[in-house]
């Protein structure tokens, strides 16, 4: 079932623009509409609905309660497929694997103050969905090195674990390193 559209026949929608007018705003009834939140079978419509609002995806995703020691379906935001995808552009756009001219240290001075940015803004909420995409990165660096290290060429398996061994050595290298997306 969609989520509730604003349209001026739903009460719901016209208490929400009834009470934003009292505080002098007003809805654009094509960008705005009503999701439901709450866990599946409760108050509301059977499947949960999801929204994307400031590059966060709001949707049920798995929680964990400290107290109780269990898990649950909780509504929360992660990082939004469009903003993802955006991510992506610009990690591909550095061109890593063509860049044999520079030592190890050097893209990551590059690139750290960026992916440090993404890490703070979209790492805030449901970090794991952050870290899956910041592994690309990884697999980026595999690249560079098998093109970079003629004993590597062909072999990026081998160029995996060089990376792994370095990045124990050295977890602070790269900022995803430190937060946690340590190549594998």
């Amino acid at each position: 079932m969609a989520p509730a559209q604003f349209a001026p026949g739903n009460r719901q929608a016209a208490r929400i623009a009834r009470r934003l007018a009292q505080v002098g705003l007003e809805l654009h009834p094509d960008k705005t509409r009503i999701v439901y939140c709450g866990p599946a079978g409760r108050h509301g419509p059977a499947t949960p609905g999801q929204f994307t609002f400031l590059g966060f995806t709001f949707r049920p995703r798995l929680a964990f309660n400290e107290k109780i020691r269990q898990h649950f379906t909780s509504f929360l935001p992660a990082v939004s497929l469009d903003a993802r995808k955006r991510m992506g552009r610009t990690v591909r756009s550095w061109r890593l694997a063509r860049r044999t001219d520079l030592t190890l240290q050097q893209p990551a001075t590059k690139i750290n103050r960026i992916v440090a940015g993404w890490i703070n803004y979209y790492g805030r909420f449901y970090k794991t969905e952050m870290i899956r995409f910041l592994r690309r990165i990884n697999r980026y660096l595999v690249r560079w090195a098998c093109r970079k290290y003629k004993r590597l060429r062909r072999r990026p398996r081998q160029a995996r674990n060089r990376l792994i061994e370095i990045a124990t050595r050295h977890p602070g290298l790269f900022a995803h390193w430190h937060h946690g997306a340590l190549p594998a």
